[in-house]
């Protein structure tokens, strides 16, 4: 499976320039998620889709990643109208998968049960959400809540699509995942000291990779 990342917003609740550059214990946010994905088994070429409010994310990923990682300029003009082109200007035509830039707590064994998921769903497309009762346990307040059978959940910024009609609207299933690192991104200053706090345990050992 591909997978793109979208990295053309600035990130301006943030405040600290282009979000994706924005360094988290000593490294830019877009490279946890990159890095992550080179280590996912079950995922193929990594694109990068940017926009000219992203141009030092652009030449970052250029210089730091060479050839291994394709950087595609979209126009910037929404979320989905560049994902679609960047889905077409990569050419996939089989299910992908679509991820924001600034989850840093993903790991491969993650992305590898999404996958997983994904591939016994029986639908063309799947979204990823968090419980909302995740996201406030983190003391993360989110910007958008969906009713699920009854259920508050909270989109991930993860979704698979089928690459071959990105053009139309397509049938999917919700999953809805307890995982901390799917609840927990980068949207201003207490989430980026959350994402810290996070990595520092991780790194300690007291939380599992």
């Amino acid at each position: 499976m591909n997978a793109i990342i979208m990295a053309g917003g600035f990130g301006s609740r943030l405040g600290m320039g282009e979000k994706p550059c924005v360094e988290l214990l000593g490294k830019p946010l877009i490279s946890y998620v990159i890095d992550t994905l080179q280590r996912t088994e079950s995922i193929d070429d990594i694109y990068v889709a940017v926009s000219p409010a992203t141009p030092q994310t652009a030449s970052f990923v250029q210089e730091e990643y060479d050839d291994r990682i394709m950087v595609i300029p979209t126009g910037g003009g929404n979320y989905v109208g560049d994902m679609v082109y960047a889905v077409k200007a990569a050419c996939i035509n089989d299910p992908l998968m679509i991820l924001m830039a600034d989850l840093p707590l993903l790991t491969p064994q993650l992305l590898e049960k999404v996958i997983k998921e994904y591939m016994s769903c029986g639908k063309p497309a799947m979204s990823i959400f968090s419980p909302i009762h995740v996201c406030k346990s983190l003391g993360v307040r989110p910007d958008t809540v969906f009713n699920w059978d009854g259920k508050l959940i909270v989109p991930s910024g993860i979704n698979i699509l089928d690459g071959n009609d990105v053009d139309h609207e397509q049938d999917y299933v919700s999953l809805v995942l307890d995982d901390i690192e799917l609840a927990l991104n980068v949207n201003n200053v207490d989430d980026l000291e959350r994402c810290k706090n996070m990595l520092l345990k991780r790194n300690s050992g007291s939380l599992k990779n």
